[in-house]
């Protein structure tokens, strides 16, 4: 592999991982909160990303029917898979020509499992929360988040 291109994967993971797991470089002051009220107390924020949340919320609907479509495309990729072994065992020799269709349909469907993950489960997914009082969405944060707000822990569902 070329240089360049190891440098970019490794750019982009970096990138990936600090947006994921909210890494920052220069983090904030953290959020002081009393002695008597830091047990019973969680952080939120205002979720960054309206537009994937509500994305992945409207493609949501459609999990079902996806999980259905996934599972009978892995049993006809089986069955691909098998019938390519057993042509192969007729002819008593191995001919590659036999694997591109099921190897291609495998690196298609994995594919298409990985876009359609990404699509449905953002990063804002695990950590969305609901709090009582408001009809804004809210995310779970540290205290050195900018933006973050002391609440009730009794107040935040998933």
């Amino acid at each position: 592999m070329k240089p360049t291109m190891l440098f970019a994967i490794v750019l982009l993971t970096a990138i990936i991982l600090m947006t994921s797991f909210d890494i920052q470089l220069s983090p904030t002051q953290p959020l002081v909160v009393a002695p008597e009220a830091a047990p019973t107390t969680l952080y939120v924020c205002p979720a960054a990303s309206k537009t994937w949340d509500m994305l992945a919320q409207a493609f949501g609907q459609f999990t079902r029917p996806l999980i259905i479509g996934f599972f009978f495309a892995v049993i006809l990729l089986c069955f691909s898979w098998a019938w390519a072994m057993y042509q192969n065992l007729l002819k008593d020799k191995f001919v590659r020509d036999a694997f591109k269709t099921p190897w291609a349909a495998t690196k298609l469907l994995f594919w298409a499992v990985v876009i359609l993950s990404m699509l449905a489960f953002t990063p804002n997914y695990f950590r969305s929360v609901r709090v009582d009082g408001t009809n804004s969405n809210w995310v779970l944060c540290e205290n050195n988040t900018p933006g973050a707000r002391a609440v009730r822990s009794d107040t935040v569902h998933r």
